[in-house]
């Protein structure tokens, strides 16, 4: 696992919330809305892939005993 994840996490959650502000402010609160449901998504996407990872990792750890 590398710190540079936790950095990307952070970018696309900046950039998120920058893009709903100016959505916000031009009163498309509805699109505002789904942009920070794709950016849950793709956060959680990127965490259920690292979660999976650690899971096959311990398996492997488990297994050569």
């Amino acid at each position: 696992m590398d710190i540079s994840i936790i950095f990307k996490i952070a970018a696309v959650g900046i950039i998120i919330t920058i893009i709903c502000q100016v959505l916000k402010k031009s009163d498309r609160d509805d699109i505002a809305t789904l942009v920070s449901l794709v950016g849950l998504i793709i956060v959680l996407t990127v965490v259920i892939t690292m979660i999976a990872d650690l899971f096959t990792s311990i398996k492997q750890l488990f297994e050569m005993f």
